[in-house]
């Protein structure tokens, strides 16, 4: 059991699958209360079901689209009611496009900067403002190695993450003192759905890879200990990323293409990433919670 994290009552975007399902798995073994919310409602209750059986801690799952801030709101409302309270939200959802800049829609582009900038701000203000009155709370958001040094392929993914990194920067300066701690998870490639039909190079594997359950740990780890700001997983990413944000950009980029992070995404097995795509790229809106759902629920 983890120390600072028993009894901690935590909501978590993107739950159904991926870093958001291993969060957790990670949270409910350290002793914290869990509640998950996803845009596919009939996998996240599943999920829910099967962390609930796994841990013997009930655990509830929620529709949720990040992207409306009523459906974020009411997710909050929820998780709150069945969990007497709120300590923390992990602002996970998020999506990863690929491909060149100037083939992507604006269809696509909206869709990255509804879920993953806007989906961010809306849960870390409904959340700040929560927090702020109770006097104490932990936001925690996933941004990405790429949003410190972006990769070809995934521009406006890199460019999206970017702002969550920046969000959390300011944010952890603005709400300093009202009792509320920000802190920013940013992995390099995890071995997730989302890196489908991605083949990093052995170097890229060694230094700049992890799994979910790696990612779960750190934010398992951030948690437990309240500590704000930036932590990049692995470390050695963020070692990396230290030495080359010392370098002016065009050195910068000639090392990146050493490492093989200039063309890692831009070779992508566009055929493996079909089904991840067609999931992320035209996701249903989730169920509205009716007040009979909701009361249904929280019996």
């Amino acid at each position: 059991m983890t120390r600072g994290l028993q009894g901690k009552r935590v909501a978590i975007t993107g739950g159904a699958r991926g870093i958001g399902r291993s969060t957790a798995e990670a949270l409910l073994r350290a002793g914290a209360q869990v509640v998950i919310g996803d845009i596919d409602t009939a996998l996240v209750e599943k999920t829910a079901a099967e962390l609930t059986a796994r841990s013997g801690s009930t655990v509830l799952g929620l529709p949720l689209d990040v992207t409306d801030r009523g459906s974020f709101e009411q997710f909050l409302d929820l998780a709150a009611i069945e969990l007497g309270g709120l300590d923390v939200l992990v602002n996970n959802a998020g999506i990863m496009p690929t491909g060149r800049f100037l083939d992507e829609t604006d269809a696509v582009t909206d869709r990255q900067i509804d879920i993953n900038v806007r989906g961010v701000i809306i849960g870390s203000k409904l959340a700040a403002a929560r927090f702020t009155e109770q006097g104490h709370g932990h936001i925690v958001n996933l941004g990405s190695v790429v949003g410190v040094e972006g990769a070809p392929g995934i521009a406006v993914y890199s460019a999206t993450k970017h702002a969550v990194i920046g969000l959390g920067s300011v944010l952890r300066q603005e709400l300093a003192g009202s009792g509320v701690t920000v802190s920013t998870i940013a992995p390099g490639f995890v071995r997730t759905e989302l890196i489908a039909g991605i083949k990093p190079n052995a170097l890229i594997q060694r230094v700049g890879m992890v799994g979910p359950e790696d990612v779960a740990q750190a934010i398992t780890a951030v948690i437990g200990s309240g500590r704000p700001g930036l932590r990049f997983v692995p470390r050695t990413a963020g070692a990396i990323i230290a030495v080359l944000r010392l370098m002016p950009e065009a050195a910068r980029h000639r090392v990146s293409g050493i490492f093989g992070l200039q063309s890692v995404v831009l070779e992508s097995d566009e055929t493996a990433r079909a089904a991840y795509r067609n999931r992320t790229e035209s996701s249903p809106a989730p169920a509205p919670v009716t007040d009979d759902e909701s009361r249904r629920q929280m019996s």
